[in-house]
Formats: C-alpha cells, structure tokens, sequence
C-alpha cells in the first residue's frame, strides 16, 4: 500500500483530488447510513442538509484522495509550497512570549498539511492513534519528518507533549476527535452533549502554552490551500470543564465559517466504551 501511495503522490493534486471527489459522491450515494449520519449532524448544527451534505461528501473524499500528496509528494514539501498563511502573527507572538504553541485543528480542510507547515517554523509535536493495521502503521509513519514528531495517544504519550510545551515549541491535537472513557467531558457541541476531550485544556493550564486555533482551508482545482490560524477570542476559565465548552464554542465558530470542509460523517456523539452516559440519557434512565 505505501508503494502505491508512493506511485499516487506523482499525480497532480487536483487530479487526486477529483478522484477523491468522485470516491465520496459514490460512498454517499451507496451508503444510506453514511448518509443519514451526514444530515442528522448537519442538522443538529442548524445547517441545511440538501444544501451542504453533498458538499461535504465531497470534501470528504478530496480529503481521502489527497493524502498521498500531501504526506509523499518531494519529500515531503509538495503541499506545503502550495500554502498561503493567514494570522501567523499569534504564533510569533507566543514564541516572543517564551511560550509553546498548542494548535488545535479540528476535522476541516486538509488537517493533515496544517502540522507540516507548523514544522516549518519548529519542532512539533503531533497526537495520535497507533493504527491496528500493519500497513496502515506504515502510512503513518510517512507523516514523520525531522521537525514533526508523533506521541501516542495513550498515558505514556502525555511526556512527550508536555516535555515540547515546556521547551517552548509546538504541539498539534485534534479537539473534537472523541477520547477514550476517562480522558473528556460531556460538554455541548453544536447544543448537544459531546464527549470531549479535556487534553488540551490541562496542557494549557500546566504549561502556560497559548493556544492557536488552525484550519488548512482546501482551495479549488488543486490550488492548494490557505491555513488560517487565530488565537483564542477569550481567555479560558480555570475549571477544566468550563474551559473544555470554551474550546467546542471556538470550533465551532471555525466551523460555520466552512461548514462544507467539515467532517460531517464523523461520529462526534458517540459514547466511548465505559464513559458515562450524556446528561440527557442519565436522566432517561
């Protein structure tokens, strides 16, 4: 599979793109479930589902069929020549600071290519899950590369991440990717309970490290893309859990501003093996 990922990155981004499209307009069409998941979260959010579920199957599959461009293509730098920053100024000013940066990058755009450009400036640290799959290890290990690391996303991987906050650089989480049972809180996501991960609140409030919101928003025909990154429009609450609702209510303010590059399909609501129910179904019960 990393051999034809390797053959695949040769091929222009917007061709591996409209191939990626095409992949997602027949995963909607095909799959009724895929589908229903789509508008249920659609409308939860207060958005019209006939006029962005397309769109956003679309997206999904261009996120698919850019992959090997984006990890593979010239060592890696492929992608992120074709990236245009907006509100660098943040990160700059944090590191003036003496601070670390966490960026969080929530499901939207191309999230792959925002910690490539991060490495760019630093050192960074990524979260993530160890695939089951022997090849898909592989595949992810191509993300690897001198300035961007990997932690796992288990208790031993919580060293690495504080270690670089605490020496000033850069550490990337996805925030709406839900945790494991003990590791989030049920805090409302587009006004429904969400299990959310409490990781990047604590890493802020241990280490001091300032928070930069980023999306890697996908340009048209393969242009490319334009990363946009902002700091936090208010200062987070000491609770953990208040702190935790701050963040949903940031993402979902990136959100609306490019709803159909979100990924819609993700199951967002669900509850993770052994957490507690949601406030709602507590009561029901």
């Amino acid at each position: 599979m990393l051999r034809l990922f390797h053959l695949l990155s040769r091929l222009p981004l917007g061709l591996l793109q409209a191939v990626g499209a095409a992949l997602g307009l027949l995963v909607y069409a095909a799959s009724p479930r895929y589908r229903r998941s789509l508008h249920d979260n659609l409308m939860q959010a207060g958005f019209a589902p006939r006029r962005l579920a397309l769109q956003a199957a679309l997206h999904a599959g261009r996120m698919v069929g850019e992959l090997p461009f984006v990890w593979l293509r010239e060592g890696h730098g492929a992608a992120v020549r074709r990236v245009e920053v907006l509100g660098r100024a943040c990160v700059e000013q944090a590191r003036g600071e003496g601070r670390g940066v966490l960026y969080l990058t929530p499901h939207l755009g191309c999230f792959e290519v925002s910690a490539q450009v991060a490495a760019l400036w630093g050192p960074i640290t990524v979260l993530y899950r160890p695939p089951h799959k022997a090849w898909l290890a592989a595949l992810a290990g191509a993300r690897v590369r001198p300035d961007l690391r990997t932690a796992p996303a288990t208790a031993a991987g919580m060293r690495p991440l504080l270690r670089a906050l605490r020496n000033g650089e850069a550490v990337g989480l996805l925030p709406d990717q839900a945790p494991s049972a003990g590791e989030g809180v049920w805090v409302p996501f587009f006004g429904r309970p969400a299990y959310t991960m409490t990781l990047p609140a604590r890493l802020a409030q241990l280490t001091g490290a300032r928070i930069v919101l980023a999306f890697a928003e996908r340009l048209p025909r393969g242009a490319g893309y334009r990363l946009h990154l902002r700091a936090l429009s208010r200062q987070l609450p000491q609770d953990t859990q208040q702190a935790t609702a701050c963040i949903n209510r940031e993402i979902e303010t990136l959100v609306r501003e490019c709803p159909q590059q979100y990924l819609w399909g993700y199951k967002r609501y669900k509850v993770p093996a052994g957490a507690p129910l949601p406030p709602a179904q507590e009561q029901a019960a």
